[in-house]
């Protein structure tokens, strides 16, 4: 993959996110917009061979769109300053844990699992933490996992989640609103000659917190 295409872009998008200046740069957008739907589509035969729940899928039900909807948004402008893909059991619109691949100068990140999910997904989510807390504290734990995952993403509930016991003693694991896992990476990581090989590591080490979720929205 040629990062410089993709970086050069976004930096420029970042400074002109108006539709003229992207308008004037259509070719420049098609051109990063390849390499990064080539670089998906040589990621997803390794990730299929370490996560066979991953069915046949193509870079373009992964990749998430470049317009943004402003309808109910503060930030008017019109367009995403990365590139996105959610590899994941029926593709990016899927309610199954996934793998995320982020693009974006200085804010890249690789990581998946289940970001704002549905209330009956999140129940079952949280259901099958309190039934089995030995078993997701363990994946949560694991140094490989660790490696790469600090802590579960994103925003939790300042109080115990409705229908769970306040005095339950793993209570915090119960209040997060998401269940996703990100790993910041420097531009230049995608600059490295063995780049697929070091994010199919990284996506290895999730496989574990990905079935346990997929294993609750079944």
């Amino acid at each position: 993959m040629n990062s410089k295409i993709i970086f050069g872009f976004l930096n420029d998008l970042q400074k002109n996110n108006n539709r003229d200046w992207f308008k004037a740069n259509e070719i420049r957008y098609q051109l990063a917009k390849n390499e990064f739907e080539d670089f998906i589509e040589e990621v997803i035969p390794g990730l299929k061979k370490i996560d066979n729940d991953i069915d046949a899928i193509n870079a373009k039900e992964c990749i998430f769109r470049i317009y943004k909807d402003v309808r109910f948004s503060k930030d008017k402008n019109p367009y995403k300053t990365n590139f996105g893909a959610y590899i994941s059991k029926g593709g990016r619109k899927s309610k199954f844990a996934g793998y995320y691949i982020h693009l974006e100068p200085g804010k890249s990140f690789i990581g998946g699992g289940i970001y704002m999910p549905e209330a009956a997904e999140l129940k079952a989510i949280r259901d099958e933490i309190f039934n089995n807390t030995g078993a997701f504290k363990k994946i949560l734990n694991n140094q490989s996992f660790k490696k790469y995952f600090k802590e579960i993403y994103g925003e939790k509930l300042i109080t115990a989640p409705k229908g769970f016991p306040k005095d339950f003693a793993d209570i915090d694991l119960l209040k997060n609103k998401h269940y996703a896992v990100t790993h910041s990476v420097k531009d230049s990581f995608w600059n490295s000659d063995s780049l697929i090989t070091e994010i199919l590591k990284i996506f290895k080490a999730q496989l574990p917190f990905n079935r346990f979720l997929n294993n609750a929205v079944k």
